[in-house]
């Protein structure tokens, strides 16, 4: 039973969204589009003090917008910024601006996080449901970091790096921008218009990107497409084979009927929606400290999501804090995977980069605070479009 129960996990096609999102990151990538980013991001926000720290917020929320991971956004974005970051600022503010900015990835739509949560969920939550739902919370952590950077360089003495931009400039690095600018508004705005499904939307990106790459940044090259191929199917594997053994493992865990006992614990503990949400908020910020993201999704939302539904919380708004609380969990020590990555790719140990990034962990802590206790704060966008 364990093969078929394997084999039918990954046998799914929403399940496609994930290499083909990533797929569709790594073309981009290839086609020079961050060198075009952090121009346009320059020219808007690099005259304000501490403005490399604003422009990597700001290229990240666009590269969110393609990419959907955190992981490869924090190794795009220390080989760019840490290098110029390290001249003007100490190197663990600016490390912890990158680490923290690359983790806005799988906030602001699309997300592979997203699909992960969608898929284990079954049909109960939409994906662009939860794309939608990240809109609000991405662009205030985002908003956030830049005025928490603004005011650490102004207590720090950090200089000013750029000069006021004229409206020429301005006209003239969004235009060239503006093919990775319309990029999210093709492949969401498809989604949202009933034209096309999540997986279908990633195959437009892939297309998309390629159409970028070849015919207008004219970077892209047929050398880059293998490569681009063995890692985006790199990263799914892993996703993949998690999937699949832990489906083994949920359906034992459903046979010992584990789902039932705890949701009868719970219930026994507290009948309150409010107090339920606060406990499992709780949990998942232990379990990001010490659980890889995709794990915890795979293991524990087929217990979690029925028990919340149970309750009557709404299966949109808690899965998106779901996956809120673990993306946060991946800039928390031990086991913070974007820590890992920028703290080898600059040099620094894990505890000088935690002391650079610890503040805006706090901040994407009080974002998470204000999305379970208010959220009409963010559910106002998906409801808008009939999720």
């Amino acid at each position: 039973m364990i093969p078929e129960r394997m084999v039918a996990a990954v046998d799914s096609f929403p399940l496609l969204a994930i290499p083909l999102f990533m797929l569709a990151g790594e073309l981009m990538e290839s086609a020079g589009i961050l060198s075009r980013l952090v121009e346009f991001a320059r020219v808007l926000v690099g005259h304000i003090r501490g403005g490399l720290a604003h422009v990597c917020v700001i290229c990240e929320m666009i590269l969110s917008g393609v990419t959907g991971t955190a992981v490869g956004d924090a190794a795009a974005l220390a080989s760019v910024f840490l290098g110029p970051m390290r001249q003007e600022y100490d190197e663990e503010f600016g490390a912890g601006v990158v680490a923290a900015a690359a983790n806005i990835g799988p906030i602001i739509p699309p997300s592979a996080a997203m699909i992960v949560y969608a898929i284990m969920a079954g049909s109960s939550v939409s994906i662009a449901g939860l794309f939608l739902a990240g809109l609000v919370p991405g662009i205030l952590i985002a908003i956030g970091m830049m005025v928490l950077a603004w005011a650490i360089a102004r207590r720090r003495g950090y200089p000013v790096s750029g000069a006021r931009p004229r409206a020429r400039d301005v006209a003239v690095r969004t235009w060239k921008a503006l093919p990775v600018l319309l990029m999210p508004v093709v492949v969401i705005g498809g989604m949202v218009a009933g034209v096309f499904t999540a997986t279908e939307a990633a195959a437009v990106a892939v297309v998309y990107a390629l159409a970028v790459g070849f015919l207008v940044t004219r970077e892209l090259r047929p050398a880059h497409l293998w490569p681009a191929l063995v890692r985006s199917g790199t990263t799914t594997s892993i996703v993949v084979v998690l999937i699949a053994l832990a489906s083994g493992v949920t359906f034992l865990l459903t046979v010992a009927q584990v789902p039932a006992a705890v949701a009868a614990f719970l219930t026994s503990v507290t009948t309150s929606p409010t107090v339920f949400l606060t406990l499992v908020m709780l949990f998942l910020l232990v379990v990001g400290m010490f659980l890889e993201s995709n794990a915890a999704y795979i293991m524990l939302v087929p217990i979690l999501h029925p028990i919340a539904v149970q309750y009557g919380i709404d299966p949109l708004h808690f899965g998106f804090v779901f996956v809120l609380n673990l993306v946060i969990g991946m800039l928390t020590p031990p086991v913070g995977v974007v820590l890992f990555v920028v703290a080898s790719l600059s040099g620094l140990t894990m505890e000088r980069l935690v002391r650079g990034v610890w503040p805006f962990v706090l901040l994407q802590f009080a974002v998470l605070f204000l999305c379970v206790y208010f959220p009409s704060l963010y559910m106002w966008v998906p409801r808008l479009f009939g999720y």
